[in-house]
């Protein structure tokens, strides 16, 4: 039987660790093609290139069978053009990661990470984000590989309903203090930011963005609860926005 095709992506950029790691443990489950950004593209979310032109470059990077690109655009630009222009079929997997740093909570909406594996998911193509909490570059990618593999083969085996994408994130313990996996909700926590400003030496104003995670919500059914117990959380979340809970409600406005 043909192996399965298997796309693989970040936001880190093609050189980066994680997703070095990532390729590795996706070339023991099938034929990897890689498209990555060919620089760091944190924070991005969802964004698209549309008032430049991108290029993509074949490369070598490393050991193994993979096929690899570097792009010049976002993770989602990888994840569009892999599809369009790379790939011999759709693939029959995307992972996007390992992520130098969480992806928990509401930061799934900034993360260029889960982006690019939602991207995937919009094009039908079953989809996960990986994350490590551990935000050095020289980060321990390989604690989790065994993790890592089984969440991938089961979706392999069992595909995901459409619409779905699971956001795994991994907490920053040697694997023997792992405690497991744990299906979760998305925690109710935000960035509570501020905005350093300085002046450059040419008298210029400018400004440093800082902040603090805040996590109000306590309960021990969420992301970031499995985290702080060091487990390893995999929340299935959707690009559908709609509050449903609210429509009926709405409905009885009068506009």
């Amino acid at each position: 039987m043909a192996k399965p095709l298997i796309l693989v992506t970040n936001d880190d950029g093609i050189t980066a660790p994680g997703i070095r790691e990532l390729i590795s443990i996706m070339n023991e489950l099938g034929d990897v093609y890689v498209v990555a950004p060919n620089k760091t593209q944190s924070g991005m979310g969802h964004a698209v290139t549309i008032n430049a032109t991108l290029h993509l470059e074949k490369v070598t990077i490393g050991d193994g069978e993979q096929q690899e690109w570097s792009c010049s655009g976002t993770p989602v630009d990888c994840v569009k053009l892999a599809i369009d222009q790379i790939l011999p079929k759709k693939p029959d997997l995307c992972v996007s990661g390992i992520n130098h740093g969480s992806n928990s909570s509401i930061n799934v909406l900034y993360s260029g990470t889960m982006s690019a594996a939602m991207e995937a998911g919009i094009e039908g193509v079953p989809s996960i984000g990986f994350s490590l909490c551990d935000y050095t570059y020289s980060a321990d990618f390989r604690q989790a590989r065994r993790f890592i593999k089984s969440i991938a083969e089961n979706v392999l085996k069992k595909g995901l309903p459409k619409g779905i994408v699971l956001n795994v994130n991994i907490p920053a313990a040697a694997e023997k203090e792992i405690k497991g996996i744990q299906i979760a909700r998305q925690a109710n926590a935000f960035w509570a930011e501020e905005f350093d400003r300085r002046t450059d030496p040419r008298g210029r104003t400018y400004y440093w963005m800082t902040g603090k995670w805040v996590v109000p919500d306590d309960a021990n059914d969420t992301d970031e609860w499995a985290l702080d117990h060091n487990y390893i959380s995999v929340v299935p979340v959707t690009f559908d926005l709609t509050a449903y809970h609210f429509l009926k409600e709405l409905k009885k406005w009068e506009f």
